[in-house]
């Protein structure tokens, strides 16, 4: 099987598909906010924090990429990740009156939304390494690697907080 993919197609799809996540975090980093002023548990709370910072410096080395490439900074409408998350804080929201149930839903959630950006960095990634360019490759191996290490974080904190619920 032949496949032909020329540099310019595969740097436009890496474009395109950097901005969805860009989008999509750009949207999650502002609505972080209201999920840590509401969450319950101090742990989660903490971990929404960490979350956001890790958010905002994944964000800076995107704009690196962006700026490598000589591409324009996006936010795109990217229906798919930004219903996730929209209907994801939807659920929160629908919770508002149970603090348990809306804390175990933003663990829910949030590890969701990790998962996603893990894939897609890591697939980014690489489309980086087939592109030829190390920069590109380490700044978005970095990304990844501050997912995954969110989402770690996330499975830790959902085992706390469930052995420290009764039933």
């Amino acid at each position: 099987m032949d496949i032909e993919l020329d540099a310019d197609q595969l740097r436009n799809f890496f474009i395109a598909h950097l901005t969805k996540i860009y989008t999509a975090k750009t949207h999650l980093v502002s609505s972080l906010h209201t999920l840590e002023e509401e969450a319950h548990f101090a742990d989660l709370k903490k971990g929404i924090r960490e979350t956001i910072n890790d958010v905002q410096k994944q964000q800076g080395r995107m704009r690196q990429i962006y700026d490598r490439l000589g591409a324009e900074v996006s936010e795109k409408s990217s229906s798919g990740m930004l219903g996730l998350i929209k209907d994801s804080f939807e659920e929160i929201r629908q919770r508002s009156g149970q603090p348990v149930l809306r804390d175990l839903a933003m663990l829910f959630y949030l590890h969701n939304i990790e998962s996603i950006e893990m894939a897609s960095f890591q697939l980014l990634q690489m489309i980086a390494v087939k592109m030829k360019d190390e920069e590109i490759t380490r700044l978005v191996r970095e990304n990844y690697e501050d997912a995954k290490t969110d989402r770690t974080l996330l499975l830790l904190i959902t085992t706390k907080y469930l052995a420290a619920s009764s039933t």
